[in-house]
């Protein structure tokens, strides 16, 4: 009896662990999320697969409570409803497709692992493990991917002790060669410090501080500059006119985050600059769903939010270079980048706003999250943020 309650909880104890070490942020620590698939198979029941999973997913998304709390400005509790509810998904599909079946594992583990990446349950397929293959298998592309997902397979099955050793030096190999993934020539991503006031302080001189932000960050013959979501605030003609005017007579080209407003709710898009004027290159593919993305208002008369053009706009041009764009909450997620990379594009350019995650690891696990797409596929990377 003693046993029948011991291993479901050393399981559960080792799916927070996993969770917890594997998303602290840090890179090269990812591949522990790889516990995870060996827990799972090791369940006995559907309940112990129920408990491994959410274990292993709320730890991984522990700074979620104390993030919706920051931005709302509000007490600990709805933070902490919207941490459970966002672990529904995952802990469905995993309980769904486990099985007893030993021979029958693998395939139910990839299905698992595929429905957790893709829309509409990779909308919220935070913490996936396969992220992990930008670690063990950097430059290796395609090849990684399809290297990580036999892996995956394998460490569902009765040869995951040898499997595990495999891919242990794999990342002890890529551990032992690290180099962070480079900027690209003439590119720099800024980072900025203005809180939740950026993208609400609308004021001329806001806009006039941002430009000169820009033009100190080219002065060493940068060219293109990334700034943070919502730096631009709302996208008005207006706006257009006043960063036109800053950079005329410059090179300086500039993508920039902002917010336009259109009769169902609004965009969270990128915006392409120079001194000819600026247009809009990209459209958010996933906004955080819940907070921004909140199509059943429709059903209300009501505005729905932030709109999601989860298959559009893959990638865009930025000049002579085709960019993989991703804005915030898409670092965490799975599809946004594969698709991007489909376009085989120039660089990755990477932005959010993450004044919200101070006292949490979050804005650490979309960095770490994007560095290791990044590595796998060796993609220049430029990333800029708000804290």
């Amino acid at each position: 009896m003693r046993h029948d309650y011991l291993q479901p909880a050393l399981l559960t104890a080792a799916a927070i662990g996993a969770g917890t070490m594997g998303w602290s942020g840090q890179a090269l620590l990812l591949p522990i999320v790889l516990v995870f698939p060996m827990l799972w198979s090791l369940a006995r029941s559907r309940l112990v697969a129920a408990i491994v999973s959410s274990g292993y997913f709320l730890a991984a998304s522990r700074g979620l409570p104390q993030g919706v709390a920051n931005f709302y400005s509000s007490d600990f509790w709805p933070g902490l409803a919207l941490w459970l509810c966002a672990s529904t998904s995952f802990v469905i599909v995993h309980v769904v497709l486990w099985t007893r079946q030993a021979n029958a594992r693998p395939v139910r583990y990839l299905a698992a692992a595929v429905l957790m990446a893709v829309p509409p349950f990779g909308i919220t397929g935070w913490a996936h493990p396969i992220t992990a293959a930008g670690i063990l298998f950097p430059g290796w592309g395609w090849w990684g991917l399809a290297a990580m997902t036999a892996g995956l397979a394998g460490l569902v099955t009765r040869f995951r002790p040898a499997v595990a050793i495999a891919l242990g030096g794999f990342w002890a190999w890529s551990a032992a060669s690290w180099t962070d993934a480079p900027v690209p020539d003439k590119w720099r991503g800024v980072d900025l410090e203005l809180g939740a006031s950026l993208g609400r302080d609308l004021s001329l001189q806001r806009h006039r501080d941002l430009i000169a932000t820009v033009k100190t960050a080219a002065a060493d013959g940068t060219t293109s500059v990334a700034l943070p979501e919502s730096a631009l605030g709302f996208w008005t003609s207006t706006t257009a006119r006043v960063w036109t005017a800053g950079l005329r007579d410059t090179r300086i080209s500039i993508v920039a985050g902002a917010v336009v407003v259109n009769t169902g709710g609004y965009d969270n898009v990128l915006i392409h600059l120079t001194g000819d004027g600026g247009e809009v290159i990209y459209r958010e593919r996933v906004p955080v769903p819940g907070s921004m993305w909140q199509p059943w208002r429709w059903w209300l008369g009501e505005p729905e939010g932030a709109g999601a053009h989860f298959f559009a706009n893959p990638i865009v041009s930025v000049g002579a270079e085709r960019v993989a764009p991703l804005i915030c909450y898409e670092q965490l997620l799975v599809w946004p980048i594969l698709q991007s990379m489909l376009y085989d594009p120039d660089l990755i350019v990477a932005v959010g706003n993450g004044w919200w995650t101070k006292g949490t690891s979050i804005a650490e696990i979309q960095h770490a999250s994007t560095v290791a797409w990044a590595k796998l596929f060796a993609k220049p990377l430029v990333f800029s943020v708000n804290t």
